[in-house]
């Protein structure tokens, strides 16, 4: 079983115009661009100006350690204990490991699923 930390920021998840007012200097920023939208999860006090729509109030969980690319199922089986739970998730993956966003009000519920399925929340 692995780790799994809960990170005490608040945060948000924004569709931008451009990234040009986002704040890589800041610990955690998670961009994504395809051909329709300019994504952007960050700390909630870093939400830049040029944002057109935005969802406040998630809370997350990170994965603690490096996780190899053949390791098959590890958010799977997450999502699933929280699904199970009735727990909405929004999912994150870098190249190391994975992050588990929960809307505010259901981190503690989320935290004790977790727990409650064997694993460490630290």
């Amino acid at each position: 079983m692995y780790q799994i930390e809960k990170i005490s920021h608040d945060f948000s998840v924004c569709k931008v115009t451009d990234f040009s007012q986002v704040d890589f200097q800041s610990d955690y920023c998670f961009i994504g661009k395809t051909d329709e939208e300019n994504s952007l999860v960050c700390i909630t006090q870093n939400v830049p100006d040029n944002v057109i729509e935005r969802d406040d109030g998630w809370k997350a969980f990170r994965l603690q350690g490096v996780l190899d690319f053949s390791l098959v199922g590890i958010l799977a089986k997450l999502s699933t204990i929280l699904a199970e739970n009735h727990i909405g998730i929004f999912a994150i993956s870098t190249f190391n490991t994975d992050y588990i966003l929960t809307k505010r009000e259901n981190y503690l519920k989320a935290s004790a699923a977790l727990v409650n399925a064997g694993y460490e929340v630290i």
